[in-house]
């Protein structure tokens, strides 16, 4: 056994590289199942963060489907997913380009089924997004965007694919639109709606139409959901009973409509989350193996599991997998498909027999980890409850530092990075990431915080943010690093704090409050944050455009919560080095957020770093971006805050 050689925390070497990163780490999205073919979209850092579908053949032929220079990626809700979809061998699909809806049969190019954008200023723009195939009316249906001098509309659209153009509307007059499904039958059409000042896990309501002669909807009833209850992904079974995840009972679980006297009925009651934040299109959580049973993933006591559902005795149990996480579960026959990880597998599209709980990885996101001494490098999470203001108690991931070539001297205590997560109603994933091993790696540890407002632990906890955005998150965030500290874990004197989006705002809002937070964080990261809350109001997309009256208060009627809670009204307290990363064409968080807050700090003459990066959206996806931004952030703390030497 070779001898681990004794150097401080953080300057360890580590072959966790932004290089490996980025060459190896592939996004994997939307599964579908078309017959015995499954698809799937890979976000490929290396080939400028294209999006490219690709399909895996029942011999185990695994081909690219989407030619160059096309881009699988719909930009409807900003957040896009559901970019794509399959039916018997035809492949349908927005181009992130043009937007447009394309159609491409096997081994030929794509054709657009959608016009192209007026080119005048302020002239027609569409996106479209969640689609299915209606076979008996040979036509697409989904959700269309469209954007028209100065005005964002939604609607619920079938687009014709013997006579393409812009699609004829289904349903209008909400804001939002989403997960269209098609009973099997043809006969029925339900979907959801929702309208601001909501959010979708807020609530939205699920509707049922009838299909009438002419294509047109009949008769459309509501069925479930109100503005306090969220409903998530509606799904007929084979059979033709319409399912749908609710969380009117303070938990997202799993329903039927009753077919007598209508209602809804609980399939297997528990505090558990069978239902995800919809921040993007095409989740999918459940799946159907035959009108008896299904196949689903929830989350319980902050873990995730895979379950196999009786539907008749209502019996839930879970699958003995080597996995933790799960996400866009499908049914491929008697098997499952699905997008799987867990602390030591990174995600990846894997095939599941639920019977007997083989398991066949099609694809991973990280294959440079099949090498078993990279995997001799990963830190595995442990997962925290701590104590919070109020009395409360809110929940963290923690990583040690970890790396066998390596050891601290006596005494020593690692440098500390607390990690935001975006939304803010999103939550913190377990699943092995290259990008918190980049840290660990090196000596330093990673504490990745599920504040109040988080999802994966219902809907009570998710409203401890309403209204306290900047409160609850920040008081959250920094008892976390408290905590640790307190136990020996990590180095209070080298704490800092690292976010992206509604992150970038925590950790923003955390420095710039530090007589409130106790200066814990002497230094900080935000990528594309949020530092001017009412410009976010006055300045963003349709979607989120109306979250800040929840998050915080109606704007303008209490502009003075806004000014109070903006880090830009603070930023005269920040005291400690800060690191900005945007993207130039970002339009949920455009770059003069950024840019107001980096020119406050330097008029003080703050340490500030800034990268604007060409080309870029909210959230990197190219190689290059993502390898200097780590990197950076990196450098940034070892010399200004860390105070160690780097050793590649």
């Amino acid at each position: 056994m070779t001898e681990r050689e004794t150097q401080p925390y953080g300057a360890w070497r580590s072959p966790i590289t932004s290089e490996l990163i980025v060459a190896e780490t592939l996004g994997l999205g939307d599964i579908r199942v078309d017959g015995g073919d499954i698809y799937w979209i890979e976000g490929r850092p290396g080939e400028g963060g294209r999006n490219v579908l690709v399909r895996r053949d029942p011999g185990g032929s695994v081909d690219d489907i989407t030619p160059l220079p096309f881009s699988v990626r719909t930009r409807v809700h900003e957040y896009g997913g559901g970019a794509m979809s399959v039916h018997r061998g035809f492949v349908y699909f927005t181009n992130f380009a043009d937007q447009r809806l394309y159609q491409q049969a096997g081994g030929m190019p794509p054709t657009p089924l959608t016009p192209p954008p007026d080119p005048e200023p302020g002239g027609t723009r569409w996106r479209y997004a969640d689609g299915l195939i209606d076979e008996a009316r040979r036509r697409w249906i989904g959700v269309r965007e469209e954007h028209a001098h100065g005005r964002v509309d939604n609607t619920l659209v079938a687009v014709d694919l013997a006579q393409p153009g812009p699609g004829a509307v289904l349903a209008q007059g909400a804001d939002f639109y989403a997960s269209p499904a098609l009973s099997p039958d043809g006969r029925q059409l339900a979907w959801l709606s929702w309208n601001h000042p909501n959010m979708p896990w807020v609530g939205t309501e699920l509707w049922l139409a009838e299909i009438a002669a002419d294509g047109s909807l009949a008769m459309p009833r509501l069925v479930a959901g109100g503005d306090s209850e969220s409903i998530f992904q509606p799904q007929w079974s084979p059979d033709g009973v319409l399912y749908f995840v609710s969380d009117r009972s303070g938990w997202w679980n799993l329903y039927r409509c009753v077919a007598t006297g209508g209602g809804a009925q609980a399939l297997c009651p528990r505090n558990a989350e069978f239902g995800r934040a919809q921040w993007a299109f095409g989740q999918s959580t459940y799946a159907f193996l035959s009108p008896e049973q299904l196949v689903c993933a929830y989350t319980e006591d902050g873990h995730d599991r895979l379950a196999r559902l009786d539907i008749a005795a209502r019996t839930l149990t879970p699958l003995d997998l080597p996995y933790s996480d799960f996400g866009q579960i499908r049914a491929a026959g008697e098997r499952v498909v699905c997008r799987a990880g867990s602390p030591a597998d990174p995600p990846a599209i894997v095939l599941i027999d639920p019977a007997s709980g083989a398991c066949e990885v099609m694809r991973s996101s990280a294959p440079a980890l099949a090498d078993g001494e990279l995997r001799s490098y990963v830190s595995a999470p442990q997962h925290l409850a701590f104590p919070t203001e109020n009395g409360l108690t809110a929940h963290a991931n923690f990583y040690p530092p970890h790396n066998p070539g390596y050891t601290a001297p006596a005494g020593e205590r690692p440098p500390l990075v607390v990690k935001c997560h975006g939304g803010p109603t999103s939550s913190a994933s377990s699943v092995l990431d290259l990008r918190i091993q980049y840290w660990t790696s090196r000596g330093i540890a990673v504490l990745d915080v599920d504040y109040g407002g988080s999802t994966g632990y219902g809907r009570a906890y998710r409203e401890r943010l309403k209204g306290a955005w900047g409160i609850v998150d920040v008081e959250d965030c920094v008892n976390a690093a408290r905590h640790v500290i307190a136990e020996g874990l990590a180095d209070g004197e080298r704490a800092v704090i690292t976010g992206g989006s509604a992150g970038g705002y925590t950790v923003l809002a955390a420095l710039t409050r530090g007589a409130v937070s106790g200066h814990v964080f002497r230094g900080g990261a935000s990528y594309y944050g949020v530092s001017d809350v009412a410009a976010l109001a006055r300045d963003t997309h349709k979607f989120e455009s109306r979250y800040l009256d929840w998050l915080i208060g109606p704007y303008p009627e209490r502009a003075d919560l806004y000014r109070e809670r903006s880090p830009l009204t603070h930023a005269d307290a920040l005291r400690c080095p800060v690191i900005f990363f945007q993207g130039a064409e970002d339009r949920v968080v455009p770059p003069n957020q950024t840019e107001m807050m980096v020119e406050a700090l330097r008029r003080r003459g703050i340490p500030v770093g800034y990268f604007l990066f060409a080309g870029e959206q909210h959230g990197f996806r190219r190689a290059e971006t993502i390898k200097r931004a780590l990197d950076a952030e990196l450098y940034f703390y070892a010399a200004l805050v860390f105070r160690t030497r780097l050793e590649f």
